[in-house]
């Protein structure tokens, strides 16, 4: 019991020091951040004297930069400014009204449509596909049997399916044909070309070319009503699609003969050309290719454009009624160009009828080269001082039935 007290009354807690000994915290501020972060309230800050570093006065150096140096330009007015001793040409005098002769004549109008046109829109849609699907054939070399039936009038004529009709051969170059009341548009081509670019062209050949041929109308609707009938002559390009009047798809020109309008690759409404074509005429139609006046522009050849000059006439029994030039100047928004019929191409005659017509007596007249002759020419007489009176070379024609 006294053991345990004297070791109880040993105990540590008096070791080291006196327990009624006070403690004091150590002098200077707790532990915390190093000195250099601490804030001190006392002090104030003030700038560095003067002003930034970037604000300090700068004085540029004295004389121009050292690669100008001294330049004086050279004497005298720029080059394009030198003095010329030429005088500058006059201005031109806008109150003269100049000679308007020596101009162009300007297009002729055309119209959006024909007031005798009888074709549906699905059909000219059907067409328009059609050309497009089937390009213009390029020309070929004709054998030599072919080109002298040509040229001899030995050609026949290709009956299409939309022919709605009889057509009779009545004796050489000679023959007879009739279609029904109603019947739809239908273009007869002739079997061979009438112009063909690689034997008749005169830039090969360096001379002229005329195709023509004509057809005599016995009558129209033969006393049957208000049955629209007409016909129309032409020339195509091949393939045509000949459900259709020629002039009214590319690579084609016809004159019509119920509103007397010439079409031109133009499947609107034409432009006017002559007087309606009636029964008991016999009309004709023909082209003329020639050298050019001027020699061939190299630009044009570039664009593939027809040096041939091509002129167009129009007969009425047996005299030359009008024409006109193909190449004349065109509406750039209306007119579709001269492609395909500019000599560049075989062309084959065209004969377009809708309704009733019956035509007999029908003569192709083909001439391998300029064959319009004078019967009378005279200067002081004759039917009318100054006239002159021409006729073409007429050769016979066959006709062939088939269907294309």
């Amino acid at each position: 019991m006294g053991f345990f007290k004297s070791l109880k009354g040993d105990h540590p807690d008096t070791i080291g020091s006196d327990s009624s000994q006070t403690y004091a915290p150590p002098p200077g501020p707790p532990p915390g951040p190093p000195p250099s972060h601490q804030r001190r309230t006392d002090e104030q800050f003030a700038p560095p004297p003067g002003p930034p570093p970037s604000k300090n006065d700068y004085l540029s150096p004295s004389g121009p930069p050292p690669n100008h140096g001294d330049f004086v330009p050279p004497p005298g007015p720029p080059p394009s400014h030198a003095q010329s001793s030429v005088d500058p040409p006059p201005y031109h005098d806008w109150t003269v009204i100049e000679d308007t002769a020596l101009l162009p004549p300007p297009p002729s109008l055309g119209y959006t449509n024909s007031p005798a046109g009888n074709a549906s829109l699905s059909d000219a849609d059907r067409a328009h596909e059609w050309c497009r699907m089937h390009p213009l054939i390029k020309p070929h070399q004709p054998a030599p049997v072919q080109y002298n039936s040509v040229t001899h009038g030995d050609i026949s004529l290709v009956k299409p399916r939309e022919y709605q009709g009889s057509i009779s051969k009545k004796s050489m170059g000679s023959w007879a044909g009739s279609t029904i009341p109603g019947g739809q548009d239908a273009c007869l081509l002739s079997a061979l070309p009438c112009y063909f670019p690689v034997m008749d062209s005169p830039l090969v050949t360096r001379t002229s070319k005329i195709i023509y041929f004509e057809v005599k109308i016995k009558s129209y609707g033969r006393g049957r009503g208000d049955d629209a009938s007409s016909l129309a002559l032409g020339y195509c390009a091949v393939p045509y699609p000949t459900w259709r009047m020629p002039g009214w798809e590319r690579g084609s020109l016809a004159v019509h003969g119920d509103d007397g309008r010439r079409y031109v690759n133009d499947t609107w409404g034409g432009k006017d050309f002559t007087s309606a074509i009636h029964a008991g005429e016999t009309v004709g139609l023909g082209m003329e290719f020639s050298v050019p006046d001027t020699p061939p522009d190299y630009r044009n050849s570039l664009a593939n454009t027809s040096n041939i000059k091509v002129d167009v006439f129009f007969t009425r029994n047996g005299s030359k009624e009008s024409g006109w030039n193909l190449h004349e100047e065109l509406d750039a928004e209306k007119d579709l160009g001269v492609d395909g019929i500019d000599g560049q191409f075989d062309l084959y005659a065209a004969i377009g009828l809708f309704g009733s017509v019956d035509f007999e007596q029908s003569i192709l007249a083909l001439a391998p080269s300029l064959t319009f002759i004078s019967r009378t020419t005279s200067e002081t007489g004759g039917d009318k001082v100054g006239k002159r009176h021409e006729d073409l070379v007429c050769l016979p024609l066959q006709l062939h039935s088939g269907l294309i």
